[in-house]
């Protein structure tokens, strides 16, 4: 599955800002991957308090990204090529400037108190808790203060948002990615959480991980909303972003048909790490492998600009599905930041616009783009489609092999060497050596190596460099 970021992967209409016609222009690029599937970040109308996952309508398209016939076309054209599309759903939370927030209070967590209800903390520091403007009390916000939780305990808001899972199912979309499920439903009793004893399972903000979140999130009875949805959505696609380590996933995939393994998107790129993370989660079925997206340091910046190949390699040789972000396929590193920035969680950067040609605006934009345009050491789009030995077609050779691998099952084979990792894959041995010295390679037809060219000693993998090699 390839996930666009609507805003930052083509302009259209050279206003600086990507659209819904731009990605329609794109979906052919997508294609030519070998992606299924697109997943399209939010394009609701936005106050970009959180650019898109703070709500102001749950049934309108932002005029900035588009129309609704544009959108039509956009779903025509992806199932001319075959693609699947999959939005964005925020469940869990509106932005403060919803109408349902002013006419709605029930429809939120409020509590008419003195002082905030209890100590809990949101997800990028301070409370959770924030003076409702309207003089109603304190109101609850896992994110942003302009994020306002909504109260999934209420009858009336289970009912209100599955009509939005109904309504944009009935417009064509073939499935759901939901947003921060693991914040949809809280202790009930509103109970403080208690200090956390050592450090957090996932990576969390300083002030966040100073609790252990039993109560601010992840319900016992977090199934009722689940199934709520399920029930909307029948049998179409459902995909969760849980921020919760792999063994805690079961109780959600009951409901969905993929949840993000977030151990492995963490992992130190070390052998051991990464072996720890998918033995967690690899007999589990339902999780998805994901190694980047809109909201962490890009790839070149988290596992190091020589192991960007390995780790194409990795996700797309593991069994279940794979996502892909607009820009990993080039190789796309942190991006430059405008001069004022956007998002006050310092995420720019990882969201810059696509670098597709190399020409001014990098082809994204006629215009001035909203951020300075990624770049990628191998060149552009355009470059690298020129180059077989590029990234860009290391991705398309991989993608084509994730078709040819077995669904399911993954053996580990016992290496000598302190940092290779290595498995088997049906009839395939996938050996990673992430390590600084040459190890001996096994022997079988190699498939696809990481390497632009095949190494002067060929019974020998160089470092840095992976292999996918037929035994059978």
């Amino acid at each position: 599955m390839y996930q666009i970021y609507p805003r930052s992967f083509q302009d259209a209409d050279g206003d600086g800002l990507g659209d819904l016609r731009g990605a329609t222009q794109r979906l052919e690029y997508v294609a030519s991957l070998g992606a299924q599937t697109v997943w399209l970040s939010p394009f609701y109308p936005s106050s970009d308090y959180d650019f898109g996952y703070d709500v102001n309508d749950f049934y309108a398209i932002d005029p900035r990204f588009g129309t609704f016939d544009e959108f039509d076309v956009l779903l025509a054209e992806a199932s001319r090529l075959g693609l699947r599309v999959l939005m964005d759903l925020v469940p869990c939370h509106t932005s403060i400037d919803h109408p349902w927030f002013r006419e709605r209070p029930d429809f939120y967590v409020i509590r008419d108190t003195p002082d905030p209800p209890n100590n809990w903390r949101a997800a990028f520091g301070g409370s959770t808790w924030s003076r409702d403007p309207y003089g109603r009390g304190w109101y609850l916000h896992s994110f942003y203060p302009e994020q306002p939780d909504l109260d999934w305990r209420n009858p009336e808001v289970v009912a209100a948002m599955q009509d939005v899972v109904r309504f944009w199912l009935a417009r064509g979309v073939d499935g759901l990615r939901l947003d921060a499920l693991d914040r949809l439903m809280k202790d009930p009793e509103l109970r403080d959480d208690p200090p956390r004893q050592g450090p957090p399972p996932l990576p969390l903000h300083p002030e966040h991980a100073t609790l252990d979140h039993v109560h601010s999130r992840n319900a016992p009875d977090i199934g009722t909303g689940l199934a709520a949805l399920r029930a909307a959505a029948g049998d179409r696609l459902l995909v969760g972003e849980v921020y919760l380590p792999n063994a805690e996933l079961g109780p959600y995939l009951r409901h969905l048909d993929l949840a993000f393994s977030f151990e492995l998107y963490h992992a130190r790129f070390e052998a051991g790490a990464i072996r720890a993370a998918l033995a967690s989660a690899v007999e589990e079925p339902g999780v998805a492998w994901v190694l980047s997206n809109h909201d962490f340091r890009r790839l070149p910046n988290r596992v190091g600009a020589e192991n960007v190949p390995l780790a194409a390699l990795l996700l797309l040789t593991l069994p279940g599905c794979a996502f892909v972000y607009q820009g990993d396929e080039l190789g796309v590193a942190d991006g430059p930041e405008g001069p004022l920035p956007h998002d006050r969680h310092g995420r720019d950067g990882f969201r810059n616009p696509m670098p597709w040609a190399n020409r001014r605006g990098g082809g994204f934009t006629t215009g001035k783009p909203w951020l300075p345009p990624a770049t990628a050491p191998g060149g552009s789009a355009a470059a690298q489609e020129a180059d077989p030995g590029s990234l860009l077609n290391l991705y398309r050779r991989l993608i084509r092999l994730h078709r040819e691998l077995p669904a399911a099952g993954l053996e580990f084979v016992a290496r000598a060497e302190r940092n290779v990792l290595a498995y088997r894959r049906g009839q395939h041995l996938v050996v990673l050596n992430l390590g600084d010295a040459p190890v001996p390679l096994p022997p079988g037809e190699i498939v696809v190596s990481t390497a632009r060219r095949l190494p002067t000693e060929p019974e020998q993998l160089p470092p840095h460099t992976g292999v996918d090699i037929r035994t059978g």
